[in-house]
């Protein structure tokens, strides 16, 4: 082909790009993944749950409100949200957060945040447990920034502790 001479670029035919998706959706599905949540990988009668308000034994006004969130954030990632109506709910309490400057100039913080929940079927217990996350976070240049920061660790914390809980309900 001569220098500077247009090149001819063709793209896949319709036919062939539907074999291609349908191969990769084959190849995927083969492998365990899925387009929905894993619901069903939740206990019986679980499969739709409900999160109640999460009592906070804390002095963090919103922490409760924070991984309750979170936790239905992460039930609906899974196609596994439902209101009060469903048959499965899951109640608890934020135990506590803690934060600390480990280290010795304060440049450095570190959030304890520990949650205790149950899984509740039709009026029984079915699981429960205990979560404990811990996030650190730098000073900020001024108090605002700080807060800003701890605010930001206490918001992930709740996010990978929600993650967590729902994983350990969770059948293998």
């Amino acid at each position: 082909m001569a220098r500077g001479a247009p090149r001819r670029v063709t793209s896949p035919s319709p036919a062939t790009r539907s074999a291609a998706g349908l191969l990769l959706g084959v190849v995927l599905l083969a492998c365990g993944y899925s387009a929905h949540g894993s619901a069903g990988r939740l206990p019986q009668g679980a499969e739709r749950i409900f999160v109640r308000p999460l009592e906070d034994r804390t002095t963090d006004t919103d922490a409760g409100a924070l991984v309750a969130a979170a936790l239905r954030r992460e039930l609906a990632r899974r196609g596994a949200d439902a209101g009060p109506d469903a048959p499965a709910r899951i109640e608890g309490a934020v135990e506590r957060v803690v934060f600390g400057a480990p280290s010795p100039n304060n440049a450095l913080y570190r959030l304890t945040l520990i949650v205790s929940t149950q899984l509740v079927v039709g009026g029984k217990l079915v699981a429960e447990q205990r979560t404990q996350r811990d996030e650190d976070w730098l000073a900020g240049q001024d108090p605002l920034e700080s807060e800003g920061r701890r605010r930001l660790a206490l918001r992930h914390a709740a996010n990978e502790a929600a993650r967590e809980i729902i994983e350990r309900y969770e059948q293998p």
